[in-house]
């Protein structure tokens, strides 16, 4: 099965809180959400407890994208340490929430090497998910796909991760495939190939369990440049969705259009009518 929700609280949310964030979730009709934790990992204790209490009753399923500012390949062995702790901390928050699976922003190349950040990358990462293990903490840690060519994050980059790093998972955005490939992922044939990229390398059972960010988005030889809603953007969203239903896709569809709540009940709306 399919959730789709929003990457952080819908627009229409009326209050403060991620109790009113929920309500407005079930109001909608949909069944996700991402909670975004932009500049650092802040949360009361006690309203995530009652946050997975309700989001539990609702049927909702929570994400958490971590902080902007993680970096696994920092240019001082202190930034490196500092981000592996803000994933740490993301999925302690997670844990506390009920959210089954967390993703960030990996890093950027700096001008090294593709080969190099891989095992920069993957060094820091495995640290931290061992970390996390430790204290029995048992979420998905998904490194996000990303948008433009200075960025690490391809897909064959996070299935390696996902390969040598049991408990790591890519978090496909599909949006910013669409714009680091100037254009290309936007046809049927590109989303199957995708979907049976993952299943080829990760085993089936990835598929039922996706982690997918979604939005129209800009962009131009340097990638990504912005977000925009659907319908004001050339991504072939029901071409997308069509694939996901032939291929019995489950997991959970994030929508990070500007508009958000609108796209993601019109994907939600597209997907079952399908």
């Amino acid at each position: 099965m399919l959730h789709f929700g929003t990457g952080g609280y819908p627009h229409c949310t009326k209050g403060k809180g991620i109790k009113n964030a929920l309500e407005t979730i079930k109001q909608l009709g949909l069944d996700a959400l991402e909670l975004e934790l932009v500049r650092q990992v802040r949360y009361k204790k006690e309203e995530y407890e009652e946050a997975k209490k309700l989001a539990k009753k609702y049927g909702i399923r929570l994400t958490i994208h971590g902080p902007y500012y993680i970096n696994l390949n920092s240019d001082t062995p202190e930034k490196n340490q500092r981000s592996r702790e803000m994933i740490e901390e993301t999925a302690r928050a997670a844990s506390v929430v009920g959210a089954h699976s967390i993703t960030f922003h990996p890093g950027i190349y700096r001008n090294l090497p593709a080969e190099k950040v891989l095992s920069i990358i993957a060094s820091e990462l495995e640290i931290a998910v061992k970390n996390v293990r430790k204290e029995h903490i048992d979420v998905q840690i998904r490194p996000e796909l990303m948008g433009k060519p200075a960025q690490f994050g391809t897909l064959e980059e996070l299935i390696l991760l996902s390969q040598k790093i049991p408990g790591v998972f890519p978090c496909i955005d599909i949006a910013h495939y669409h714009a680091r490939l100037n254009g290309k992922m936007n046809t049927l044939k590109e989303f199957r190939t995708l979907l049976e990229t993952l299943a080829k390398e990760l085993g089936k059972q990835i598929l039922s369990d996706l982690h997918i960010h979604i939005s129209g988005i800009q962009y131009g030889p340097k990638g990504e440049i912005k977000h925009l809603n659907l319908k004001d953007s050339d991504f072939q969203y029901k071409d997308f969705l069509k694939a996901l239903k032939e291929y019995n896709a489950g997991g959970v569809v994030i929508c990070e259009s500007p508009n958000l709540e609108e796209d993601a009940c019109l994907l939600k709306e597209c997907f079952y009518s399908l």
